[in-house]
């Protein structure tokens, strides 16, 4: 028998397994970020000030960036998409349960659980596409994962928003646990067993030689400064990205914009932006290197930034849908590329540190940039995501090679 080599673009295995993680892909982000859309409704309800209240999406985070490099440690005992599946079904479980909190501590306790159950599948999620797709198609497969977690994310913005207008947040965070419910069997049906990845439970019965250690692992991944720059993306990119989301909200729903609420939750549209610019990031990667595409992101993201600091409604918005756009594709790029240079061994943890970096960042910066937003208003978040911008494009610009065959 031929050995392995990935499953190539066109045959129904592909097609499976892109579709199975575009679902696990809504499933896990859609839940993630759904009371982002109705923190003002959460704020209002609890008596709590912006930055609290943005507690109930860095809760979900803190615990997803917790859980991924331990959930890499199962996938590689138990198999990648066994240990996926597991984590879904749970965190649709805690999505269920948490809306029905009756206070603000018993909510983030729920949410931070939710968080750490979710973390199977950004943590092992690119590893099974590095192992299971041809080399050539990697960057590609990435993208399409990518635009599957874009699709989560503004589903779960855009069902939560309008209920909380009706004074519903409970109903809408609850109804796209339902969505992730449905979106998490599509996932389990559609999704091939896989054949480039042996669990090392497994492997340890066929061989006498034992794997690397988990702390080998990552500390080889840890020693590689290409790794460490591309861990630098994640953290202050998502990091920029989710204080964005967290309050321009609040922004525009005071004077001078006085935005109704159910047409600030539109805001999330812009997700789309990225499910189209992160599968053609990846197939520019393919074309022009992914260095170069991944600056070209970061300045795009730069852009939009600047556009929202432009004191009108139609160019906030413009800004924000370019903003998306340059984040998403950054993102595609930087997280498909992390577990490729780690090659076989540790390619589930070099994914795993990525998302800690990612998410990581997303909690820090999504709680802390709201005391920016307390003390100098929407001006004072805009201008701390440039810097942190900047600061992604000093690493990729030192830490990248800019031709690289991985």
């Amino acid at each position: 028998m031929s050995e392995f080599r990935g499953h190539v673009p066109g045959t129904r295995a592909y097609r499976r397994l892109i579709a199975g993680l575009f679902f696990a892909g809504v499933a896990t982000f859609a839940q993630l970020y759904s009371p982002q859309a109705v923190l003002p409704f959460v704020a209002d309800e609890f008596g709590a000030a912006p930055a609290t209240a943005a507690l109930a999406v860095s809760a979900s985070t803190l615990g997803l960036a917790a859980a991924v490099i331990p959930w890499s440690v199962v996938a590689d005992r138990l198999g990648r998409v066994p240990a996926m599946a597991v984590g879904i079904i749970a965190a649709t479980a805690f999505g269920l349960l948490a809306p029905f909190a009756p206070t603000l501590p018993l909510l983030l306790g729920a949410r931070l659980l939710e968080g750490i159950a979710l973390g199977a599948v950004p943590a092992i999620a690119l590893a099974h596409l590095a192992e299971e797709v041809d080399a050539a198609a990697t960057a590609a497969a990435a993208g399409s994962y990518i635009a599957g977690t874009t699709i989560g994310g503004l589903l779960g913005r855009i069902v939560a928003g309008p209920f909380g207008d009706v004074g519903a947040w409970r109903g809408g965070v609850f109804a796209v646990a339902v969505v992730c419910a449905a979106s998490a069997a599509l996932f389990l049906v559609l999704t091939p067993a896989a054949r480039g990845f042996t669990p090392h439970r497994l492997r340890d019965m066929l061989a006498s030689g034992r794997s690397p250690s988990l702390l080998a692992r990552l500390g080889a991944n840890l020693r590689d400064g290409r790794q460490l720059a591309l861990y630098a993306q994640g953290f202050l990119l998502m990091g920029g990205f989710v204080a964005v989301y967290n309050f321009l909200g609040f922004s525009l729903s005071a004077p001078p914009y006085l935005l109704p609420l159910w047409l600030v939750s539109l805001l999330f549209l812009a997700y789309l932006a990225g499910t189209v610019t992160s599968p053609g990031a990846g197939a520019l990667a393919g074309r022009f290197g992914r260095r170069p595409v991944l600056l070209g992101a970061l300045g795009v993201m730069a852009g939009g930034t600047a556009l929202t600091l432009v004191p009108t409604v139609a160019t906030i918005l413009i800004g924000l849908l370019v903003l998306t756009a340059g984040f998403f594709a950054a993102h595609a790029i930087a997280s498909g590329w992390a577990p490729v240079i780690a090659g076989t061994a540790g390619r589930a943890q070099a994914a795993s540190l990525y998302y800690l970096g990612y998410y990581g960042g997303s909690s820090l910066f999504g709680w802390s940039l709201g005391y920016a937003f307390d003390g100098l208003g929407w001006t004072g978040v805009a201008r701390s995501v440039l810097v942190l911008i900047a600061l992604a494009t000093i690493a990729a610009a030192v830490g990248l090679p800019a031709r690289s065959t991985a």
